[in-house]
């Protein structure tokens, strides 16, 4: 059995690596014979994911004017109304490699929550009508995210695997029924121990990931959060290590946070984590934090699933879903809209802090519920016809 992982970006993004390394082993765990490969639009930052079978590289293909190519497309647009052949002709790398696949992950996570996808339809329509069976890995959408177009694309499915159950009630609500909802294959990640760097503090060092992606959205958001640096610093012994998750060009959480490092170096009692690590060194360090803050969810999804109390700079749905499955509400998930709000953080921050306790507890409890629900993802996978 050969299967495929598309739609992946680049391991740059460690949440995307978390869920490339994360599936494969859990697809290899209940099929060791299948052959698991992955598209890539950076397969040179994929190279140290273990059980890949192979990685190749999918790259969008642009149709010179005045091309072959482009004639063709103009006449399909002009006397039937469609973009099928260039976003076929756009998409070849994935298109022209379906004979050679028996399953199709589409593995992005929130691919879908970025309007609407033309090219991502044509490829399932192609896949579909390949007679191949088709997989949505590890879904995250909303209410707001949902079209006609995307509804009519994901009922084509065989199966959406969906990560948390506001998805899960949102999918519902529009008709879909192709569904089963599990956990993020990321709260199974294996994680590599580093020796610990300069000026960590054991049991007493706060992980703090702030992003661009975060900034961009809400422009006051970085003075609010170095508030919050400021006042943990000012009210507690601890020490904070800044910590990257995604790092790539134009979304560097390296860059944005050398900002805050910049600002409390002269403190003694910051540090930055490197910009090198892998997906399982991350989360590594973050599982021996005492509390992580933190705005991208595999990082968040590191420090949970070690059992690390967190509080999440929300932006998406992912975010909501994955704390209310665990506590019940959307606890100590904060909306973009509230991230700005001083007052705010501070006053999570000081729940937090009085409910360390509680909240490890809770953890305890809950995580291995979710790997147990992570793992069945690959065994619905292999039992849908």
């Amino acid at each position: 059995m050969k299967i495929l992982m598309f739609f992946h970006g680049g391991s740059r993004n460690r949440g995307c690596e978390a869920i490339v390394r994360s599936g494969v082993a859990l697809l290899k765990n209940i099929n060791p014979n299948a052959e698991v490969d992955l598209a890539s639009w950076r397969p040179d930052t994929d190279a140290s994911i273990p059980m890949l079978d192979s990685i190749f590289l999918h790259q969008q293909h642009d149709i010179k004017k005045f091309s072959v190519q482009w004639f063709i497309a103009i006449l399909q647009l002009k006397l039937f109304n469609s973009e099928r052949y260039s976003l076929r002709y756009i998409n070849k790398d994935i298109i022209d490699k379906i004979p050679n696949y028996d399953i199709f992950l589409s593995i992005g996570g929130d691919n879908y929550c970025y309007g609407e996808q033309p090219g991502f339809y044509e490829i399932d329509r192609c896949i579909k009508k390949a007679g191949k069976k088709l997989v949505l890995w590890g879904a995250s959408l909303g209410e707001q995210d949902l079209s006609a177009l995307k509804l009519a694309d994901l009922k084509t499915f065989d199966l959406l695997l969906v990560r948390e159950s506001l998805t899960f009630k949102a999918l519902h609500d529009n008709g879909l029924t192709n569904m089963r909802l599990i956990a993020d294959g990321a709260f199974t990640m294996d994680k590599e121990l580093l020796p610990l760097p300069q000026g960590w503090i054991e049991n007493n060092t706060i992980g703090f990931n702030f992003s661009p992606l975060v900034y961009k959205k809400n422009k006051a958001s970085q003075e609010a959060a170095m508030h919050l640096v400021q006042y943990i610093l000012d009210t507690t012994s601890m020490t904070i290590a800044f910590t990257p998750h995604v790092i790539e060009e134009g979304n560097d959480d390296y860059s944005c946070l050398q900002d805050f490092y910049d600002a409390f170096k002269a403190t003694g009692r910051v540090l930055l984590l490197p910009n090198d690590l892998n997906a399982i060194q991350y989360k590594g360090y973050i599982s021996r934090m005492r509390f992580f803050i933190g705005a991208r969810t595999h990082a968040t999804i590191a420090a949970y699933s070690n059992f690390v109390p967190t509080m999440v700079l929300g932006y998406s749905i992912k975010s909501k879903g994955i704390a209310k499955d665990i506590f019940g509400t959307e606890r100590l998930v904060l909306n973009l809209d509230e991230i700005s709000d001083k007052k705010l953080l501070q006053s999570r921050f000081d729940e937090m802090l009085r409910d360390e306790i509680e909240i490890k507890k809770l953890l305890e409890g809950k995580i291995p519920e979710l790997k147990i629900m992570a793992q069945n993802a690959a065994e619905f996978l292999f039992q849908t016809n």
